[in-house]
């Protein structure tokens, strides 16, 4: 194309499913000009070349972005190296920040397999243990993976990206963030399952694909890198104030910095369990996937007061759920009822078999949810897991299998059987609550 001329190329689109051999014969017996081709119709700021469904474009760029509400923000910690500083158990923690100084490096690369690597080595991370105090243990290391860490805080020290310019605002005080990838992150990556909450630090590999963002609902003043875990200090909101302004406008009420019983009254954390509600929404989901893969989410403004209240409450229900806060989880589903070694060595599934399930008046057969055993041995399992919990999606994953998956060859202790106990009921909760706002409808 000439250079004057501006007339832009037009672009055109074929799929082609099947087999390879099949579309070795497809391609063989066609060529340029007999295929069918669509016409496509790329627009910005995309330019996409596939077909894409935009239907409900206007409606969905009504609304405000996650990444626009949210002042700061930042992925998650890069260790460089998860097993130099991110381990099960405090004792591990405390054992390897020991042999860092007091072992050459030598003996830690045999006894670890260490090997320095790009933006971490074994000698920085040493000289940070030395010189700087652990100010954090604890990290939202996967959904329902709460993990020890030694964090300093330290760029290029034991943890290679530690982001403390985000991450010290869980640690001055009580907070809560969002935890978001821009793009869906399960296995057919047709729909967005990737969001989560956390009360603490969170990794970068969060989720299956990695590089979720973490968004803190507060800031906190004054905080330092050798802030102490238990300190504090006050806190502002991490909000945008014009479309907190924007929200407060349509829904007729006045925003507060902190929840008050103040009626005509909202605050961040309302905000916050109102887009944990849209997020979860099984019909928000599909209406917008196509937009969901491509940026951070937009969330539609509330209309009116009584679908907001009722979103912020199914959002909190959620969010107490997905800490494990919430006395709902528990309620144990599930029994561990074989005594042994609790050792991991395996990870399966088997479902019950359903009898004298009879059929509808349409001759179809509507099976109750799936029960199964989740083996871990030959001889233990988890019983009574619904099929719904084993097989749901957060960030790329599976929590109900990676959780165990990632424990092969450790023994599980009293602790550990009640917490996989307890993410059971959650996923399980999840799916009924995410019902529950589909029944409630978002545009």
């Amino acid at each position: 194309m000439a250079k004057h001329d501006k007339k832009q190329a037009e672009v055109f689109h074929f799929d082609l499913y099947g087999k390879r051999d099949d579309k070795y014969i497809f391609l063989n017996q066609n060529s340029i000009g007999s295929i069918l081709w669509g016409k496509l119709e790329p627009s910005e700021p995309n330019y996409f070349f596939t077909v894409k469904n935009f239907v409900d474009s206007d409606i969905y760029e009504s609304g405000f972005k996650v990444n626009e509400l949210f002042l700061l923000y930042a992925s998650g910690i890069k260790t460089q190296r998860d097993d130099a500083s991110i381990k099960f158990t405090q004792k591990e923690c405390d054992e390897i920040k020991c042999d860092f100084l007091t072992l050459s490096n030598d003996e830690l690369a045999r006894k670890y397999d260490f090997k320095d690597v790009r933006d971490w080595t074994m000698n920085e991370a040493r000289n940070d243990l030395k010189e700087n105090n652990v100010i954090a243990n604890k990290l939202c290391y996967r959904p329902f993976d709460f993990r020890y860490m030694n964090y300093t805080g330290k760029t290029k020290g034991v943890q290679g990206y530690p982001r403390l310019e985000v991450m010290k605002h869980f640690l001055s005080g009580k907070n809560l963030g969002l935890i978001l990838n821009p793009q869906p992150q399960a296995a057919n990556l047709d729909l967005f399952e990737s969001a989560y909450i956390t009360n603490k630090i969170s990794d970068t590999n969060m989720y299956r694909r990695g590089g979720p963002f973490s968004f803190p609902l507060y800031l906190f003043e004054e905080t330092t890198s050798q802030q102490t875990i238990n300190s504090a200090s006050e806190r502002i909101p991490n909000l945008n104030p014009e479309i907190v302004n924007q929200l407060a406008k349509k829904l007729g009420l006045t925003f507060t910095n902190e929840k008050e019983t103040t009626p005509n009254t909202f605050a961040p954390i309302d905000i916050l369990d109102y887009i944990y509600a849209v997020l979860h929404s099984p019909t928000y989901r599909e209406k917008y996937k196509e937009f969901l893969k491509i940026e951070f989410p937009r969330v539609p403004y509330p209309t009116n007061q009584e679908t907001f209240w009722q979103l912020v409450k199914l959002g909190g229900e959620l969010r107490q759920i997905h800490l494990l806060e919430s006395p709902a989880v528990e309620k144990y589903i599930t029994q561990y009822p074989v005594d042994g070694d609790n050792m991991v060595k395996m990870v399966r599934f088997s479902t019950y078999l359903y009898d004298n399930v009879i059929p509808d008046e349409n001759g179809n057969i509507n099976y109750p949810d799936y029960l199964g055993s989740v083996y871990i041995n030959e001889t233990q399992y988890f019983a009574n897991v619904p099929t719904s919990a084993w097989n749901f999606y957060i960030g790329g994953y599976q929590p109900a299998q990676k959780w165990l998956k990632d424990r092969k060859g450790r023994t599980l202790e009293f602790e550990d059987i009640l917490h996989y106990q307890k993410i059971i009921v959650a996923l399980t909760e999840t799916d009924r609550i995410m019902k529950l706002i589909y029944s409630i409808g978002i545009e």
